[in-house]
């Protein structure tokens, strides 16, 4: 028997995420477990996406409407294939990050959460929380910080 039966990542389309789904897509290659990735992501017009992006600039990765969310967890699903995960499953969350994390591990009974640590030592992580810290805090699950930054 696996240790792991279902793994979650989460992606928000970064390079930081995608690397996350890298690992996450190793841990189930070697162990045949089911991978679910998911992207927490609030609709947005084109017009709304396009004008957060030119504000945004570096940090427009993270500006994400419904169709884009569908993109990203395509992109991240061809990505978790070509690293070996056979059993994929994608998730898009409408909501914040943290809560859409632990929505899907529950929902899927997960095991194992796998995110990257983008935002864990800036400081407005640790001023205001960062995603794989608060993941950590309150998912009731095995998590794999992976570093990516």
């Amino acid at each position: 028997m696996a240790a792991y039966q279902t793994v979650v990542v989460g992606t928000d389309g970064s390079d930081s995420s995608f690397a996350a789904v890298d690992r996450a897509a190793k841990v189930v290659a070697d162990s045949g477990a089911t991978l679910v990735i998911a992207c927490a992501y609030y609709p947005a017009s084109r017009q709304d996406v396009e004008k957060a992006q030119d504000v945004l600039k570096d940090e427009a990765y993270q500006v994400v409407g419904s169709a884009p969310a569908e993109d990203t967890l395509q992109t991240a699903r061809d990505r978790a294939a070509r690293a070996g995960a056979t059993r994929i499953e994608t998730a898009p969350v409408l909501g914040e990050p943290v809560e859409a994390l632990r929505e899907v591990v529950a929902e899927r009974s997960a095991d194992l959460l796998v995110v990257g640590n983008r935002g864990l030592n800036t400081l407005a992580g640790r001023i205001l929380g960062s995603v794989p810290s608060e993941v950590a805090r309150k998912s009731g699950v095995d998590v794999l910080i992976v570093h990516t930054t």
